[in-house]
């Protein structure tokens, strides 16, 4: 049996979906400690920090071992299958981990482009992150939307019913209330949410409208890629070439309209790599960089969804963010009509 010398604070805790593993919400760990019952005599460590904490995931108390967050005896004990002997103090500092921190507000400004009670539709810039993740707890558009609409809280996601990629720049509607979150949800399923993007990809693209039609799965060589695969789930993308700039020496450029009747992963950067045309600057799927582009040539431009709640079509435009701005008129304004 063990033994509770010191109550633990109430700092309350919150389910985290990392293997479903319990940790504790807040900054400041939580104390515990306890003298060990002759039962432990001679078991491991980790046994008896796991009967001290059975709340908590074993790969969670393991992991706060390994740490260093683990005293035995007065001293720190960071290895799980060191034996303990009855009668020792054992001191576990409760963590908590970067996930359970992640979901809470920050005040990170947002580019806001329609507002009522019941949805939002922002301009996300380039390289914010929409949830956060391994690598980015915080600076979050979660975290931002959190801190601008706090009853966002309650709501799966905070609202948040689709996403782009960090480094894509572009519209993306949220919900503010569950009505909306479902509507909105149930709405992308059945594509009846209008998206459109420009990019500029590497190579002279020609001729009229054209579809990728094309599954996609996580790639089985690379776990940060997508790939065209047999078992993927359906994709399909409608490419318009628009301009195509080819200065002497340069390899060409052209500047696409691309609207999605899916929205998988990279869907529009695999789709055009499968064509031969990668994104300008996309280095994950051999884009070349060109015209001074640090991440890929993608802004979602276009947004059109039936509101919410009364129904209404309604009809969103964001251009191009500074970074990709003069890239993107230089080819319009410089180069040859594609078509």
């Amino acid at each position: 049996m063990v033994h509770p010398v010191q109550t633990p604070a109430d700092n309350g805790l919150s389910e985290v979906d990392d293997d479903v593993v319990e940790t504790p919400v807040g900054d400041a760990p939580e104390r515990r400690s306890t003298l060990l019952g002759r039962e432990f005599h001679g078991g491991r460590l980790d046994k008896a920090v796991v009967a001290m904490a059975p709340e908590f995931s074993r790969n969670y108390l393991q992991s706060l071992i390994e740490q260093g967050h683990v005293q035995l005896g007065g001293r720190v004990a960071d290895t799980p299958s060191r034996k303990v002997q009855a009668g020792q103090e054992l001191v576990v500092d409760i963590v908590p981990t970067p996930e359970s921190r992640a979901f809470r507000p920050e005040p990170i400004e947002l580019a806001v482009v329609f507002e009522d009670e019941h949805l939002m539709v922002v301009d996300k810039p380039p390289g914010m992150v929409v949830h956060p993740a391994a690598g980015n707890w915080s600076g979050t558009l979660l975290n931002a939307v959190l801190h601008r609409h706090p009853a966002s809280a309650s709501l799966p996601r905070a609202g948040i019913v689709h996403r782009l990629d960090k480094d894509t720049s572009g519209l993306m509607v949220v919900g503010k209330s569950l009505q909306a979150v479902t509507s909105l949800v149930r709405a992308i399923a059945a594509r009846e949410v209008h998206r459109e993007y420009i990019a500029i990809v590497n190579g002279s693209l020609h001729g009229e409208t054209f579809t990728v039609d094309a599954p996609l799965a996580r790639d089985p060589q690379s776990r940060v890629k997508m790939a065209v695969l047999s078992q993927g789930k359906p994709a399909r993308t409608d490419v318009t070439p628009l301009s195509i700039l080819a200065p002497d020496g340069v390899p060409a450029l052209t500047a696409v309209r691309c609207k999605l009747h899916t929205g998988r992963t990279h869907q529009i950067r695999v789709h055009m790599a499968l064509r031969g045309h990668p994104l300008v600057s996309d280095a994950l799927y051999g884009g070349r960089p060109a015209l001074g582009l640090a991440r890929q040539a993608l802004h979602a431009v276009r947004l059109g969804l039936a509101h919410p709640v009364s129904g209404e079509w309604m009809w969103f435009d964001a251009p191009p963010p500074a970074d990709l701005a003069p890239a993107w008129n230089r080819i319009m304004e410089e180069g040859d009509p594609a078509a």
